[in-house]
């Protein structure tokens, strides 16, 4: 789920990370490797669609406080300052020096049971 307000770099920026979080958070997510018909191996996707949807800042807040109440939902967060920092270290201090409440978010991704996360993306709309 983005933020609705983001320029065109942002939104590819933000998914690409967001994509990475859920891609590694459980092995049995991602399938074999592609092969073409000239033998060139490809690297292996997520098995599963991924739907990006948008929202206010509000309906990110509120979806990412009922995913992290949940045991059964992964969750990724992307802030309004990763985008000034370098390297991942600096990714988890500026996410670490603020109240999960306070965060200014522009991203999440959950992974979880299907009606639950539709659940907690409610008052997102599809991404156009």
């Amino acid at each position: 789920m983005l933020r609705d307000d983001l320029a065109p770099w942002q939104e590819l920026n933000v998914t690409a990370f967001l994509i990475s979080a859920i891609a590694t958070s459980a092995p049995d997510l991602v399938g074999d490797p592609y092969l073409d018909a000239d033998g060139t191996t490809y690297l292996p996707m997520l098995r599963q669609p991924v739907i990006v949807l948008s929202g206010d800042a509000e309906t990110l807040t509120r979806a990412r406080a009922k995913a992290a109440a949940r045991d059964d939902v992964a969750l990724a967060v992307y802030t309004r300052e990763l985008f000034a920092t370098s390297h991942d270290a600096a990714n988890r201090a500026a996410v670490a020096a603020v109240a999960a409440s306070d965060l200014d978010l522009v991203g999440i991704a959950m992974r979880g049971p299907r009606n639950a996360v539709d659940r907690m993306a409610k008052g997102a709309t599809a991404h156009a």
